[in-house]
């Protein structure tokens, strides 16, 4: 399955790109392909295209901040915490394909 996704904390430093890096282990571990934007301090990184957004069947978003979803019109959304993405990747998508 393709998933996109943003990770965004209220300082943007070390909480957004941990839940990245969850978020991108959990999807390789249960055989999804994933493309993660991060919303951080610096601004936006790794910046998903409308291509892929187009072609993603789910939209993960783990956030502590409100993050702009105007762009994912259509999409199945799944909003948690980067908290949770950083201690539970997997389990996380799991959830999201569940919900």
């Amino acid at each position: 399955m393709k998933i996109v996704a943003i990770t965004s904390c209220p300082t943007g430093i070390a909480h957004t790109y941990m839940a990245a890096e969850g978020l991108e282990k959990g999807a390789q571990k249960l055989g999804h392909t994933i493309k993660v934007e991060t919303q951080g301090s610096v601004g936006v990184e790794n910046r998903l295209t409308e291509q892929e957004i187009a072609e993603a069947e789910l939209v993960v978003i783990a956030a502590d901040v409100k993050v702009d979803l105007s762009r994912f019109a259509g999409k199945k959304i799944y909003e948690t915490a980067s908290n949770a993405a950083i201690k539970d990747g997997a389990g996380v998508i799991t959830a999201a394909l569940n919900s």
